[in-house]
């Protein structure tokens, strides 16, 4: 499985030549590999083109592949399966413990790579400290790093990682069983780390004997930091009041009263931009405090219901530059018009709206319309207050709107008439559990504008989208800002998801005419796959 400088060449396409002279470098290979490139040139008479290609070329061709193409491409011949293995920055390993003794020889071949996933299924044993610390003595380069479920690795092996992989910019762990140990070490030696991820870290204890998380060195390069279904996620309090430079703060099912650590931010992290709170203690006396961060662009409010319309105004009046906001109520019904319409007459660079438990009404939506001119994704799920005349006034104010999306809404056919004729920019509607809207009435607003896309849904059960260009984001389906759609002219019918992904697809001609072409010169190998095809068992290799 090691790496090898020769460079044999594939077979022709011609079929009798390719049978000469495949049974004759093979024999001659066998005795004197240098002797086989020789022999291959003279039967087969310069049809090898692929020798006039630099090995950067070859290098730059492998990457634009899949992995799967990358991997049957490596089997073509030895300079191939050399070039591929030197030029692949990425891996993802089935990290069971079976993978112990194939690490050495796993690394010889990929020496270049910079990121690195390991993986374990939960009901398998994973790798222990002795082979993430072989990994870190080969990886010295190592940029990013990913645990999941590797739950026998320790504070020990997680210290000499970070150790020897002082170059390291992105971590990200989950169901691990280390500790704050091992997280204060890699934030003490990796002084260029810029992501920490943590999610179900199982070794962080509780109550006095806590260990609390410093950012140590890391502290001026921290830029995301993202903590999900943490039992005592306020040891990393001082983490994130110390990362001075933190502009992205994700916090998702963390226990704990977190005013008093988002206080302390706003006193001393001025160049947040994102928020993210998801299911947390948290209150108004946060969110007044937060407001303090003015540079605040996107937020997102999910189950938080101790936050209300005082908050959302507190955040309204200072943090005017507010482009993405999403509020999920809960059924609670604390936030609603009066913050709504704060946000209206504070930020008027609003791109992204997406309301899901909340209960808007013509008021608040006419001034959102009005005022935030920029407007292009909305999103309205679960209120009993969204009605035909609220889409009227959506449909006649929103005139940069480009995508919208109703789901579980008193909405009737009237209301998507309302559509055909406002929301010149629309190219995208989505109509889910909306049980006034018919077949008819949708197929009626898209014979009035065919060029916008109509995804109703009512009766069938929901399927997650199989495009990759949009997100759903709790019941909402709202696409990432991309500037331009591409959907415009995608027929409007069971059919467009489809449809869409074979436009994507179509995209990318070059692409697939090199995954065609490699797959034709591979094919030249035959079945036996000799080489690194079966070189690890329960290692996945992946781009």
């Amino acid at each position: 499985m090691g790496q090898s400088g020769s460079t044999s060449k594939f077979r022709s396409s011609k079929p009798a030549a390719a049978m000469i002279s495949s049974s004759a470098v093979a024999m001659q290979a066998a005795e004197d590999p240098d002797s086989a490139t020789t022999l291959q040139d003279n039967v087969i008479d310069g049809n090898n083109y692929s020798l006039d290609l630099p090995e950067e070329c070859l290098a730059y061709i492998f990457q634009s592949l899949s992995s799967g193409d990358r991997k049957r491409s490596s089997l073509v011949c030895r300079r191939w399966l050399r070039i591929e293995g030197q030029s692949r920055h990425r891996l993802s390993l089935n990290a069971q413990s079976e993978i112990t003794n194939i690490i050495p020889r796993l690394f010889l071949r990929f020496d270049a790579v910079t990121k690195l996933a390991l993986k374990c299924d939960r009901r398998s044993v994973s790798i222990g400290d002795d082979v993430l610390i072989q990994i870190s003595l080969k990886c010295t380069n190592l940029t990013r790093l990913k645990l999941r479920a590797c739950r026998e690795l320790t504070d020990d092996g997680m210290a000499t990682f970070a150790e020897n992989c002082k170059n390291l910019q992105k971590f990200s762990c989950g169901s691990c069983s280390f500790g704050a140990k091992g997280i204060n070490a890699l934030l003490e030696n990796c002084g260029l780390l810029e992501e920490l991820s943590v999610k179900r870290l199982r070794g962080i204890t509780d109550g006095a004997a806590a260990e609390l998380i410093r950012p140590g060195k890391a502290s001026g390069s921290l830029r995301v930091i993202c903590l999900k279904d943490l039992y005592n996620g306020q040891c990393f309090g001082q983490l994130i009041v110390g990362a001075k430079n933190l502009r992205s703060l994700k916090l998702f099912r963390c226990s704990g009263d977190w005013d008093k650590v988002l206080e302390n931010i706003a006193d001393r992290i001025l160049g947040l931009v994102e928020l993210h709170l998801e299911r947390l203690q948290v209150s108004d006396i946060g969110l007044s405090a937060i407001s303090n961060c003015v540079n605040l662009e996107v937020l997102h409010l999910v189950k938080t219901p101790e936050c209300t319309n005082f908050g959302l105004v507190s955040i309204a009046e200072k943090c005017k530059l507010l482009r993405k906001l999403h509020i999920d109520g809960w059924k609670t019904n604390r936030i609603g018009d009066d913050g709504l319409i704060a946000v209206a007459n504070h930020c008027p660079n609003l791109l992204e709206l997406v309301l899901i438990g909340v209960n808007p009404t013509h008021l608040s939506l006419a001034k959102l319309a009005t005022n935030c001119q920029n407007l292009e994704r909305l999103a309205l799920c679960g209120s009993e207050t969204v009605r035909d005349a609220e889409i009227y006034c959506i449909a006649e104010k929103c005139i940069a709107l480009k995508k919208l999306c109703i789901k579980n809404c008193p909405v009737s056919d009237h209301g998507m008439e309302a559509l055909a004729g406002g929301c010149p920019n629309l190219v995208k509607v989505k109509v889910k559990k909306c049980r006034g809207v018919t077949s008819e009435g949708a197929d009626w607003l898209r014979a009035s504008r065919g060029s916008l896309a109509v995804n109703l849904d009512t009766i069938e059960p929901e399927l997650p989208d199989a495009g990759g260009s949009e997100q759903e984001i709790g019941g909402a389906d709202i696409p990432p800002i991309d500037g331009e759609n591409r959907d415009v002219n995608i027929a409007s019918s069971s059919t467009g998801r489809s449809m869409s992904f074979k436009m994507r697809l179509g995209a990318f001609p070059g692409r697939s005419l090199v995954a065609c072409t490699l797959r034709r010169w591979s094919s030249f190998v035959g079945r036996g796959r000799n080489n690194v095809g079966r070189n690890s068992g329960g290692v996945a290799v992946r781009n």
